[in-house]
C-alpha cells in the first residue's frame, strides 16, 4: 500500500518533462514580453521616432499576434489531434520561437520594423508551442494527478524562469554602472536575448523526448478537410458539451481579471512613485513566492474541489481590487510603496493556482482525443480576456476621472466569473469515487 501510494506521488518521466517545459519557456515571458523588450524597443530600436508613435506600434504588435492565433488556434488544435500531429505542431512552433529570439539579436538602432516582426513572429511560435504544450496535459497524467501536474507546472516555471532573469538584470546593472546612462547598453539586450533563446531550446529536449500524444484520432486521407468539418460540427453540437464551455465563459471573464490586475501591476506602480529597481525587485518577488503557492494550489486539490480553490483565488483577487481601490488615499508616499508591495504579494499567493488549476479542471472536462482542439478554445477565451478587462477600466476611469474606480470595475469580472463557474458541474474525483 505505502509502495503505491509513493508511486501516485512521484513524477513519471513524462510528467517531469512536462513540467520542465514551463521552467523553458518562462524566460520568455518575464525577460522578452514583460521587461527587456519593451525597454529596448522604446529607447533603442524605436530611436527616432516619437514616443506616441513607437507605443502604439509596440500596442498594435502585442494585439496583432494575439489576434492571429486567437481566429488560428482552433483550427490548428483540431487538426492536431490526429495521431502524431500533436508533437508536429508543437515542434515546429517551438523551433520558430527560438529561432526568432536568436534573430532579435541582428535588430540594430532605429530598427524598429525588423524588431516588431521578429518580436511577433517569436510571440506568436510562443503562444502557438503554448496552446499545444497545454493540451498535452491529458497525454501526461491521469484525471486525478492533473491539479497536482498542472500546479507543478506552473510553480517551477515560476522559480526556474527566475534563474535566466536573474543572470540578465546582473549583466544589464553591472554594464549601466557607472555609465549615467538610464538606457540599456546593446550588448546586455542581445545577451538577454540569446540566454532566452538558449535556455528555452535547451530545456525544452526533455519534452521532445519523453511526452508523446497518447490520446488521438486515427489519421483520415484528408485531415484539414475533417477537421473544419470536425470544428463545425463541435460549435452544432455545443450543447453536448455544455459543460465545458459554461467553464470557457466563466474563464473568460476572471481571468480577465486576473491578467488586467498583472498588466496593470507595473503602471499602478510607477504612478505611486517606485522607480524601476524597486519595480524588478517586486517583479522577482512575485516570482519567488508564486512557487510555494502553485505548489501548495495542487496539494490542497488532493483533499479540496478545484472549483472550491478556483473560488478562493477569485476571493483574493476580489480582496486585492479592493484594496487596490483605497490604495491611493493612503497619506504618505512610504505607505503606498508598502502597500503595494503587500498587494505583490497577495498576487503571488493566487496567480500561479488560479491559473495552473484552470487548466487542470479544463482538461477534466473535455475528451482526451481531442484535447488539442478543445485547448484551442481555450487558448481563444484567453486571448479575448485580454481585451475586456483594460477596455471597461478606460471607459470608467474616462466616465469618472479617477482611475481608481477603473480599477474597482474589474470586481464585475470577478463577480460574473465566480456566478457562471459556480454552474459548472465538477468531475468526481477518484477518492470519491472510491468511498462511494
Amino acid at each position: 500500500m505505502e509502495k503505491e501510494q509513493e508511486k501516485k506521488v512521484r513524477l513519471t518521466a513524462e510528467e517531469r518533462s512536462w513540467i520542465l517545459y514551463d521552467v523553458a519557456n518562462s524566460s520568455f515571458i518575464l525577460i522578452i514580453v514583460t521587461t527587456v523588450m519593451p525597454i529596448f524597443f522604446k529607447d533603442v530600436a524605436s530611436r527616432g521616432i516619437a514616443d506616441s508613435i513607437s507605443t502604439a506600434n509596440w500596442g498594435f504588435a502585442n494585439s496583432l499576434a494575439s489576434l492571429i492565433l486567437a481566429f488560428a488556434a482552433p483550427f490548428i488544435g483540431t487538426v492536431a489531434d490526429y495521431r502524431n500531429y500533436k508533437k508536429r505542431f508543437f515542434t515546429g512552433f517551438l523551433l520558430a520561437g527560438v529561432g526568432f529570439t536568436f534573430l532579435l539579436t541582428t535588430v540594430d538602432p532605429g530598427s524598429w520594423m525588423n524588431c516588431l516582426i521578429f518580436y511577433m513572429a517569436a510571440k506568436l511560435a510562443y503562444s502557438g508551442a503554448n496552446l499545444f504544450y497545454d493540451s498535452f496535459l491529458v497525454d501526461v497524467a491521469e484525471k486525478d494527478r492533473m491539479d497536482w501536474v498542472s500546479s507543478s507546472g506552473y510553480a517551477w516555471g515560476y522559480i526556474g524562469g527566475s534563474i535566466p532573469f536573474l543572470a540578465v538584470i546582473g549583466v544589464i546593472f553591472y554594464t549601466m554602472s557607472g555609465s549615467g546612462s538610464t538606457i540599456i547598453p546593446i550588448f546586455s539586450v542581445r545577451f538577454a536575448f540569446i540566454t532566452v533563446a538558449l535556455w528555452w531550446g535547451l530545456l525544452s529536449i526533455p519534452m521532445l523526448k519523453h511526452v508523446r500524444q497518447i490520446h488521438y484520432l486515427p489519421l483520415t486521407q484528408h485531415p484539414v478537410r475533417e477537421s473544419l468539418l470536425r470544428l463545425l460540427t463541435t460549435f452544432k453540437e455545443i450543447r453536448k458539451y455544455k459543460n465545458a464551455f459554461l467553464f470557457l465563459l466563466a474563464y473568460f471573464f476572471y481571468i480577465d481579471g486576473v491578467d488586467t490586475i498583472i498588466t496593470m501591476a507595473t503602471a499602478y506602480g510607477r504612478d505611486i512613485g517606485l522607480g524601476t529597481g524597486m519595480l524588478i525587485m517586486v517583479v522577482l518577488m512575485i516570482q519567488i513566492v508564486a512557487f510555494p503557492f502553485a505548489l501548495l494550489y495542487g496539494k490542497l486539490s488532493k483533499r479540496f474541489s478545484a472549483r472550491g480553490l478556483l473560488f478562493v483565488g477569485i476571493s483574493v483577487y476580489v480582496l486585492i481590487t479592493l484594496v487596490s481601490f483605497f490604495l491611493p488615499s493612503l497619506p504618505t508616499h512610504d505607505l503606498r510603496a508598502a502597500m503595494f508591495w503587500v498587494l505583490a504579494f497577495f498576487v503571488a499567493t493566487s496567480q500561479g493556482g488560479i491559473q495552473a488549476l484552470s487548466r487542470s479542471f479544463f482538461g477534466k472536462l473535455i475528451p482526451p482525443d481531442r484535447s488539442a482542439e478543445f485547448f484551442g478554445f481555450y487558448n481563444v477565451f484567453g486571448k479575448f480576456a485580454t481585451i475586456t478587462g483594460p477596455f471597461l477600466m478606460g471607459i470608467v476611469t474616462r466616465l469618472t476621472g479617477h482611475s481608481r474606480y477603473g480599477t474597482l470595475s474589474l470586481l464585475i469580472l470577478f463577480i460574473i466569473g465566480g456566478f457562471i463557474l459556480a454552474r459548472v458541474k465538477e468531475q468526481p474525483r477518484q477518492e470519491d469515487l472510491l468511498t462511494k
